[in-house]
């Protein structure tokens, strides 16, 4: 269970308004669904666990999805909830989030929004920047696509059992004029760059860019860290 006073302050965050295309992943026992339905009259739910789902479906204004949401295609939804652009909401269970974030991407041009509860460390992650330990392949791929703000930090104790870890909550906002490129490309460079974080670039991104015949500048006597958002970008432009 989340704190109530918590609950209301991530509401008054997404500020849902009748009408919204409204999806949230993992609604469990319904504490932000129930508030959010309040507001919406209608919504969208994902939800894996079958036993939830069934709950769930006794409601008549929930349209409830019982699927791992790694396998659900939010453009299904987007065409179905026609074509609003979605605002995707949820407490996104720890040990899935990055994939979930990382699925996301591919559905960013149907997203208005994105607001989710998660690890207070994996927000450090999306929102590091290069020079930092927190800064990696997630800081990369999401930077690129989202503009991101950390609405809230939640401390232990406003959970029931507490749990182990920090949370916060972060806003997601896709970047209207993001940089045109293949996500696959840029997701293959930046996995290969920060692979041995600890080794210069020359060591294993300047020969994978030779094998893609990169013939740009670039300076690889650097760590992947060291190298800022926009300059990954720029590579991958230089090889399409």
């Amino acid at each position: 269970m989340v704190d109530a006073s918590v609950i209301d302050q991530i509401v008054s965050a997404i500020d849902p308004q009748v009408g919204q295309a409204v999806v949230e992943i993992g609604p469990g026992q319904s504490a932000i669904t129930r508030p959010l339905l309040s507001l919406l009259g209608q919504m969208t739910v994902i939800e894996l666990d079958r036993d939830l789902a069934q709950v769930l479906k006794n409601n008549a204004k929930l349209k409830v999805i019982q699927a791992d949401v790694l396998t659900v295609d939010f453009a299904q939804i987007f065409s179905e909830l026609g074509a609003k652009p979605l605002r995707v909401v949820g407490n996104l269970p720890y040990n899935i989030s990055t994939p979930i974030l990382f699925h996301l991407l591919q559905f960013v041009d149907m997203i208005e929004d994105q607001h989710f509860m998660l690890q207070k460390e994996v927000i450090d992650r999306m929102l590091a920047e290069h020079n930092s330990a927190d800064y990696g392949r997630l800081s990369v791929m999401l930077q690129w696509r989202y503009d991101m703000t950390r609405v809230l930090d939640v401390g232990m104790d406003a959970f029931d059992p507490p749990p182990r870890v920090l949370s916060a909550v972060v806003r997601m906002v896709p970047k209207p004029e993001a940089a045109l490129l293949s996500e696959s490309l840029l997701s293959e460079m930046v996995q290969v760059a920060f692979s041995q974080r600890r080794k210069i670039l020359r060591h294993t991104l300047e020969p994978w860019l030779q094998a893609k015949g990169f013939k740009g500048s670039f300076d690889f006597q650097r760590r992947a860290q060291e190298v800022p958002v926009q300059e990954f970008i720029e590579v991958v432009q230089g090889l399409t």
